[in-house]
C-alpha cells in the first residue's frame, strides 16, 4: 500500500451529520444517508465537484476507540461557498493541514483493515501523530460491493 504525506488547502463541506458507531453506520445509516444526499445534490449551489467526501471526526478522549464509540460521520459534498446551505445539512470549514493518504482497494466492508494499518502500524512506524479527524473521497471508481472498488483516505497529521 502506497502512503504519502500531502498538505492541503482548506476547504467547506457540506452535507448530513450522523453520531454513530462505526457499526451502527455500516447497518445502514451510511447508505440511507448517502442516498438521500445524491437525490438533493442538486440544491447544492456550490458544488466543487461531484465526489462525495465521508468525513470521520473523534473526540479528543484518550480512551477514545473508533470500533466501539459514537463519532460524528459527516456524509457531503465539498463547496466553493458555505451560501445557502441545504435544509437539514451542516456545514465544515476544515483547516489546511498535512494528510497521510492512500488509496483502499477493494470491497468496502474490507476498509476497516486499511484503516487498521495506517493507524496501528504506519503512523506509529513514522512517528507521525493524528489529528482528530479523516475522510474519504467516493468519486467515479467508487464501487462499494465490487473488487475494482477504490477509495482515497486522507488522515489528517498533527
Amino acid at each position: 500500500m502506497e502512503m504519502k504525506v500531502i498538505t492541503l488547502p482548506a476547504f467547506c463541506v457540506v452535507g448530513y451529520s450522523i453520531v454513530a458507531t462505526v457499526e451502527e453506520f455500516e447497518s445502514g445509516l451510511g447508505k440511507s444517508h448517502y442516498h438521500k444526499l445524491v437525490v438533493r445534490k442538486d440544491e447544492f449551489q456550490h458544488l466543487k465537484n461531484d465526489n462525495v467526501m465521508l468525513m470521520q471526526i473523534y473526540p479528543v478522549n484518550e480512551d477514545f476507540n473508533a470500533k466501539v464509540d459514537k463519532f460524528t460521520h459527516l456524509i457531503g459534498y465539498e463547496v466553493t461557498s458555505l451560501e445557502n446551505v441545504p435544509s437539514e445539512m451542516i456545514s465544515l470549514d476544515v483547516p489546511d493541514s498535512q494528510y497521510v493518504t492512500c488509496t483502499h482497494r477493494g470491497i468496502e466492508s474490507e476498509i476497516g483493515n486499511t484503516y487498521d494499518y495506517i493507524y496501528g502500524q504506519w503512523l506509529g512506524e513514522t512517528g507521525h501523530e493524528p489529528k482528530d479527524y479523516d475522510f474519504e473521497i467516493w468519486d467515479e471508481r467508487y464501487q462499494p460491493e465490487s473488487s475494482n472498488n477504490e477509495i482515497d483516505i486522507y488522515i489528517a497529521l498533527q
